[in-house]
């Protein structure tokens, strides 16, 4: 009896040692960033200031979901033609590989609303100057404490046949 009564006080302890652990692995965070805006494709090889906020909610250690919005700048074309100013909203799957307590990388991919200020030119069949396409990238993660993380991120939108990249340092608040 006595022995059945300690396996169940030390299971019971190392059960809430490990959802104590858990906890601190998921729950609500926010943040934002601040990087340059790359594009080199058809008339237009310009990069700008982007801007970026976003959150999420991290349902596991390796999981979470992300809300975005990017203000990607005023990409200015090669030679004549007009600016674009282009910006998002993404909801992405975010996958999350810890190397250390403190360090870890992630992939992130789902889909965006962009629009821009006016349509691209030189694309045959289009005049949209909005739509939904895909957005992914790669990051590294460098946690300070459980409140705040440093990010650093590359992404890819894809705007119609263009690709816009984003290179960002970002801060990360965990509630």
């Amino acid at each position: 009896m006595r022995s059945k009564l300690l396996t169940t006080t030390v299971a019971a302890l190392l059960l809430g040692g490990a959802s104590l652990a858990h906890a601190q692995d998921t729950g609500f965070y926010a943040g934002a960033g601040a990087g340059q805006a790359l594009v080199d494709e058809r008339a237009y090889d310009d990069e700008d200031t982007a801007f970026s906020v976003f959150g999420g909610y991290q349902f596991h250690r390796n999981f979470a979901l992300e809300a975005g919005y990017t203000d990607f700048g005023k990409l200015e074309p090669r030679g004549e033609g007009s600016n674009l100013e282009l910006a998002s909203a993404s909801l992405t799957a975010v996958g999350i590989l810890p190397f250390t307590e403190k360090f870890s990388g992630y992939a992130k991919a789902g889909f965006q609303r962009w629009d821009l200020d006016r349509a691209i030119p030189g694309l045959t069949g289009t005049a949209k100057d909005d739509g939904t396409d895909p957005v992914y990238g790669l990051g590294l993660q460098y946690r300070f404490n459980d409140l705040v993380a440093l990010r650093g991120e590359y992404t890819r939108s894809e705007v119609e046949d263009l690709d816009v990249d984003a290179a960002q340092v970002q801060v990360r608040f965990d509630f």
